[in-house]
């Protein structure tokens, strides 16, 4: 199942105050870019971070799992994505401050603020 465009819209809007992005279509799902750097994905209406061995661990102490898909024979873990916790999407101050600091570990500018 793919991403909805009225989620992918959803997201753009709460993303975009933190930086210049685009996205577009990735596999089934939507990639995110900041400049011509992949930070984010949408699939089937999660959005996923792009994570650093750093990051990762804020994720594991939330039970926050990588994105995951099926294979013919098995279920194949993607370790470089993560799951945002849904309830930054009640917080957009939150959200974009875990989007900075995605932005900053892949060393992309930040070129925007929270308001």
């Amino acid at each position: 199942m793919s991403a909805s465009k009225e989620f992918i819209g959803y997201v753009m809007e709460l993303l975009e105050p933190v930086a210049a992005i685009e996205g577009k279509r990735f596999f089934v799902g939507y990639g995110i870019k900041a400049g011509s750097t992949q930070f984010a994905m949408i699939m089937e209406n999660s959005l996923y971070f792009v994570v650093d061995s750093k990051i990762r661990l804020k994720y594991e102490k939330l039970r926050k799992k990588p994105f995951s898909y099926m294979t013919k024979n098995e279920k194949s873990l993607v370790k470089r994505y993560y799951e945002v916790p849904e309830d930054l999407f009640e917080d957009k101050d939150g959200l974009l401050e875990w989007a900075k600091r995605v932005l900053q570990s892949r060393k992309l500018p930040v070129t925007r603020n929270n308001g």
